[in-house]
């Protein structure tokens, strides 16, 4: 996933998607320690083209917490 913000300022809110797997743990879990927190409950759809879960997660920045 590339992030197309081109200053140092990271965008208040994330929807984070890909595979479930390894990886995109660790892409939540950098989101984390990042200082973003979990945004709603996690989503996952079934690809049956390829036969694999793709997951969701939303991350936003603990100020735009509504």
């Amino acid at each position: 996933m590339t992030d197309t913000n081109n200053g140092d300022e990271k965008p208040g809110y994330r929807l984070l998607t890909g595979p479930d797997d390894h990886a995109f743990c660790e892409r939540v879990s950098a989101a984390l320690a990042d200082g973003y927190v979990l945004y709603g409950s996690p989503s996952c759809t079934f690809n049956g083209n390829t036969g694999s879960i793709i997951v969701a997660q939303a991350v936003i920045k603990p100020e735009f917490q509504p």
